[in-house]
């Protein structure tokens, strides 16, 4: 097993995805890869960008979430686990599977919260929808 994938959400409970990553990563010598999938751009035909400020909070956004999962790989490395951080944006579980391909992923670990009927109903389950669509295995960690 030379590379696992591990999606992050930045939701503030990645720790226990870490740790099993970290686990994992070392009883293998894999590659860690890192990755947040940022919803894309608003970008419709035929009109323009929108107003600077929007374009200023969005880039900053980006640039907040890149140093924060920079900052997660770098802790990897550290604790002596190979780990790259990669800043993705489009749709969650179709830029998920491309990296999977990509890279030549052979684990996937991704966390799972079991939510309510509305959120389900207007987000999904990325996890359940990774699980439907993969072939390759997939390690789901609940977490409370």
């Amino acid at each position: 097993m030379k590379n696992i994938l591990l999606p992050i959400d930045l939701s503030g409970n990645e720790s226990l995805l870490l740790d099993k990553a970290i686990e994992i990563g070392e009883k293998f010598n894999s590659k860690v890869w890192l990755i947040h999938v940022s919803s894309p751009d608003p970008d419709f035909v035929g009109y323009d960008a929108g107003p600077q400020f929007i374009r200023d909070n969005r880039a900053d956004k980006l640039k907040s979430d890149h140093q924060k999962i920079q900052e997660l790989a770098n802790d990897l490395v550290q604790k002596g686990v190979d780990s790259e951080a990669l800043l993705i944006q489009g749709a969650t579980v179709e830029s998920i599977l491309k990296k999977i391909e990509k890279l030549n992923i052979d684990l996937v670990i991704i966390g799972h919260e079991e939510h309510g009927f509305f959120y389900r109903a207007l987000f999904g389950s990325v996890s359940k929808n990774l699980i439907k669509k993969s072939n390759t295995p997939i390690l789901v960690v609940p977490i409370v």
